[in-house]
């Protein structure tokens, strides 16, 4: 125990670490209570102050992209710039209180080996502290505060993920003590991902796929699995149903990381909107904070591209609204964004269009697996 609570007072000192550990209940429990001292520390002091919580910038402006050496991946971490949460000044004060009272809920949680989502966290901290926490977003802005204090995962803290996830096709997965599911055979609505990151971690997997294919549209999913286009082009399908939660990018990750020979294409909508989920799955996100990079893969963008365009009639094409101009904007700003992809982007603004994935129908409803097949076979991904 004492070497534990030496560790836990190191890591105080480390103001230079930017990724969040992931931990035992026990080393999170004892992180917290270091806090705790260091703070009554402060308080009982000879000359007393209440000293602001310094936490890593959690803002674009200090994202940084990291490349291996021996690898094309890249992934968006948060750099050195500090910010803090102050109990002196008004507009921060409130702020500065929840970060102790989700660290206090948590530490219940971990003693109690519970696990909650973030949304059972935020009517327990509404019941409990309504003053305080009002909306869904304080609670999800302050449990990024937490984990920027602690150096410590959001699964660490007891916080698991919600998962409107699916996978499909030639995966072979076993739960501990479970009987083998066979995601070939569960229909068109797939195997639902756990939120469960621990579970996820200790599934056995097994397949005989040559791709990992990432599916946008859970419309999309359902036709694919619906045609069995994973026996048609030996592949592994996934889907968020739209933006990836972080269940589904943990899954992804985890097949990237059992599977690392095979290629994890992405099938997406043209618009700025379909790219910047293919680049959450790529290369994380800030909202992600000090985890950003940990659910990081290699994908490739398979579809819709400009070139794709042409196999839609004109008035399949839809206009930009303004929401699709505004992520164009942010994309464009972003140094992690490659060349190419920026070329797309710029395309897709220059013709004030849109082109979804559904639009291919025009050549049939099974015209889907041998568009896949085709960019597959001339390798036409970015």
């Amino acid at each position: 125990m004492e070497n534990l609570s030496k560790s836990s007072l190191n890591f105080f000192a480390d103001q230079q670490l930017c990724s969040a550990d992931i931990l035992s209940p026990l080393e999170v429990r004892a992180r917290i209570e270091v806090s705790v001292i260091n703070f009554l520390k402060i308080l009982n002091s000879p000359d007393p102050a209440i000293s602001d919580l310094p936490l890593i910038n959690r803002k674009s402006s200090n994202s940084r992209v990291s490349q291996g050496l021996l690898t094309d991946v890249s992934w968006i971490f948060l750099s050195h710039s500090f910010c803090t949460r102050s109990l002196t000044k008004s507009n921060a004060a409130k702020a500065f209180v929840r970060v102790w009272k989700v660290m206090e809920t948590c530490f219940q949680i971990l003693s109690q080996e519970k696990r909650v989502t973030q949304r059972e966290l935020f009517y327990k901290l509404l019941c409990d502290s309504p003053e305080y926490f009002t909306s869904q977003l304080q609670v999800n802005r302050t449990i990024q505060d937490v984990i920027a204090l602690l150096h410590c995962s959001r699964f660490s803290l007891g916080i698991v993920a919600s998962s409107r996830g699916l996978v499909a096709g030639r995966l072979m997965l076993q739960e501990p003590n479970q009987e083998v599911i066979d995601c070939s055979a569960c229909g068109s609505s797939g195997y639902s991902i756990s939120g469960d990151l621990s579970l996820l971690e200790k599934l056995d997997l097994k397949t005989d796929a040559r791709y990992i294919i990432v599916v946008e549209k859970h419309a999309i999913f359902q036709r694919l699995t619906e045609d069995f286009v994973f026996n048609q082009i030996p592949s592994i399908l996934i889907t968020a149903k739209g933006y990836p939660d972080i269940a589904t990018r943990f899954l992804l990750h985890r097949l990237n990381r059992a599977f690392p020979d095979l290629p994890i294409l992405a099938l997406v909508d043209w618009n700025p909107a379909g790219l910047a989920i293919l680049c959450t799955f790529k290369f994380g996100s800030i909202g992600m904070g000090m985890e950003a990079y940990r659910y990081a893969c290699n994908v490739k963008w398979l579809g819709l591209r400009g070139d794709d365009v042409q196999l839609i009639p004109e008035q399949s094409l839809l206009p930009l609204k303004p929401r699709d101009l505004q992520i164009a904007r942010s994309l464009m700003s972003s140094e992690i964004l490659q060349e190419n992809y920026k070329e797309e982007l710029s395309l897709m603004v220059h013709n004030g269009q849109r082109a979804e994935v559904e639009a291919l129908y025009f050549h049939g409803y099974d015209y889907l697996g041998k568009y896949i097949a085709k960019k597959i076979v001339q390798a036409d991904y970015i």
